[in-house]
Parts: C-alpha cells; structure tokens; sequence
C-alpha cells in the first residue's frame, strides 16, 4: 500500500511500503498444511504461473528440495519451475501431461499447487482428475486447505519457505515414479534422403541447440504441445501464453524478450497462421539489431482450431514467408532466410544460423505436412472441443 506524508515543506509525499504477511495467519496456515501433508502416503507438489508474480520461485526450489515430493509444472510454468530440480517429472497438463506426470499426481493422496491458473485450456476442458479435498491451492497472498481452511494475508514465498523447514521428508511418491518411468522415444530417421520433415524431428533438432544462452518461445498452437516437450538446460528461458490463447503473441514476444535479454538468443516456434497476425514486428527486430532465430512453421492453417473445430475458415491464404521477411529486410540490417523441407536442408540451415550467421536475425521456413501434429494436441483439441460444446448451465 502506498503511505501519506507530509514534508518540512506542507508538500504531501508518497511511500511505497513493503507487503509483509500477517504472522500470526502465516503461523496458523502452515500448522495446517503440515498436518494435511504429513498425514499423506504420497504427496506431490506442482508449480503454477503465479510463482512468477508472487516472486515466490526460489522458495518453491527450497520447498521442493526440502519435501521430498515429486515435482511437476503446470504447462504455463514451464520454465519457471527448474527442471533441473532431482525430482522433477515434466508438465501437469491432464491427459496431455509429460508421459507418467499424471499418473503420479492425480494418483497421489495430496497435492500442493504453488499460483495455479485453471482455465478450459490448462484444464484440458476441464477434464483433470483432481479433487478439492486432496488440494491445498497457494495463490500470492492467500492459502486454501482442501475443504478446510483459507488463511489470507499471507505471501506465497514467506509460506512455501516457512512451510520447506516444517515438512518431513517423504519421497513415496517420487519412487513409485521411478519404478514406472521409461524413457520417451526417439523420433524415427528418415528411411530414404529428402523424405518431407516430420515436426518431431525438427524438435529434435531443437532440444539440441538449446543452452543456458537460449530463450524458447512457444506459439500458441501446436508448439504448445511441441515445446512443453523440450528439456530446458539450466538457464534456458522460456516463454509461453496460455490465458487467452492468443495466436500471434509470439512474434511480439520474440521482439521483447531478445530487447529485454541480450545475453540471450531466441528461438522462436512460430506456425504460419500465428504468423500473419503480427508478421510486421520482424521489421522492428531488424531495426533493433535481433539475432533471434525464428522457425516459421508451414502447414497451411490454423491447425490448432482445426482440431478443436475443423472448417473451411481454417484454411489460410499461403505466403512465400521467407521471400516476405527479404522483403522487410530491404538490405537494411543483418538478415538471413531459407525454406527447408527436408531433413537434410534443416540440419544446413541451423548450421548456418549457428555458425556463420550467429550475429544475424535468421528466418528458417520450415514445410509440414497439415497432418502433421503432436498426439497430444490430438487429445487436447479432442476434449477442448466436448467442453466448447456442452449445453448451458441451467438457469
């Protein structure tokens, strides 16, 4: 809150105080969910959007580190929630979740979700198979015990931080975790030289060129789903925008993030629709000097609609994109662009743009199949689509 003062002058000035949590709420609260927690045979603990505004994600770690659970990130906390943490089993995403993710947590006896957003998108169309009462939900300045007790006033840090030196140890979940995992499977090679490129082998190609100097921005779309599959290094950033769905979004937030971050290069996940949105943003990047590495991904639609509800309106008007961003270029500016449609040509191009071409901003045109997409945008559209579709509440 801001407070009033008044100066030797008679002029009023304003200062800005620090939010603190009420103590004796903060006491009471983590009484509760150590005594909820502690009961339970196999705890989880899964990471939401929120730790960011509540700049609650150190204590998260601390928590995690501390509790022994397995740890998971809701699919818009990617890249909050360290992957590098010992016991972290991939993205909560309901029936789209990382393989084995789910089972674990809606399996488990408790579950703490740390700035959770449950939306239709986040929720699969509301299908997880999770249960109030078995939830304890930290929202910024508020916790929620199953169907017991809400205490507010309470920052989420100072309680994920208080709450990691109360907790006992308790890994049963995480085990049980360990016994079933098998490891995913490695996209196919192509059987013959110049085969169409399949968009699991171009990611393929992508989880490869990420380090701590990179930055992955996911379109809405299909590389949702295909970037949620993506191991972060440690240090890797990673942006993706679920709230709204809004298609686009990611070639302004490729412009912002390369501005605001310089010590790291991106790599943007762009499908074609998206695209031609906001297509004109490539002119300020060029403007600002970006090395940004954009794959523009071609598949003649907005695939991600065509799942939830297929029609003749998904079907978009084809550009020669690459020819688009030469001609934004106009020679003014480091640029460089190819059109790729096999794997061969792919692995050229991103040996270009790493190498040579590491300081220009570098457009790679990559020609898919409309077919072509993720198993679980399959699901995802699938049940999206039933929850679009369910009658009205009664009045």
């Amino acid at each position: 809150m801001d407070n009033v003062k008044v100066s030797n002058t008679g002029s009023l000035l304003l200062s800005k105080s620090h939010r603190l949590s009420n103590e004796k709420g903060l006491q009471a609260a983590v009484e509760a969910a150590v005594e909820f927690l502690d009961k339970a045979a196999k705890p989880v603990l899964v990471g939401g959007p929120k730790l960011r505004v509540a700049k609650a994600v150190e204590s998260f770690v601390v928590l995690a580190e501390a509790c022994g659970y397995p740890v998971a990130a809701m699919p818009s906390a990617k890249g909050l929630v360290p992957e590098h943490l010992p016991r972290f089993i991939g993205t909560y995403w309901g029936a789209v979740s990382t393989a084995f993710c789910a089972e674990i947590v809606e399996s488990a006896d408790a579950y703490l979700f740390a700035g959770p957003i449950f939306n239709d998108y986040s929720s699969v169309g509301y299908s997880l198979l999770l249960k109030k009462e078995k939830a304890i939900i930290v929202q910024p300045d508020r916790v929620t015990i199953a169907n017991g007790p809400a205490f507010g006033c309470i920052l989420m840090k100072d309680f994920l931080q208080a709450l990691a030196l109360r907790l006992k140890c308790n890994t049963t979940a995480f085990d049980n975790y360990h016994r079933i995992f098998v490891p995913n499977g490695i996209p196919l090679k192509s059987q013959e030289p110049n085969q169409p490129l399949r968009v699991n082998v171009l990611f393929k190609h992508i989880q490869e060129m990420l380090t701590g100097e990179t930055a992955v921005i996911a379109e809405t779309g299909d590389s949702w789903f295909n970037c949620q599959k993506l191991k972060l290094p440690q240090g890797c950033g990673y942006e993706f925008q679920m709230q709204y769905g809004s298609i686009g979004w990611s070639v302004g937030a490729t412009l912002g993030y390369a501005q605001a971050a310089k010590d790291k290069r991106v790599i943007a996940c762009i499908g074609d629709g998206s695209f031609q949105v906001t297509a004109q943003d490539v002119s300020t990047m060029l403007r600002c000097g970006q090395n940004s590495i954009i794959f523009l991904i071609n598949n003649g639609g907005y695939t991600i609609e065509v799942e939830i509800h297929d029609g003749p309106y998904n079907v978009i008007k084809n550009w020669n994109y690459a020819a688009f961003v030469d001609a934004i270029h106009n020679g003014e500016g480091k640029c460089w662009t190819a059109k790729v449609q096999c794997d061969e040509e792919l692995k050229e191009a991103i040996a270009v743009a790493q190498g040579e071409k590491e300081d220009c901003l570098c457009f790679i045109e990559v020609i898919a199949h409309k077919d072509d997409t993720s198993k679980e945008l399959l699901e995802w559209g699938s049940r999206v689509s039933s929850a679009n579709g369910r009658p009205p509440n009664p009045q």
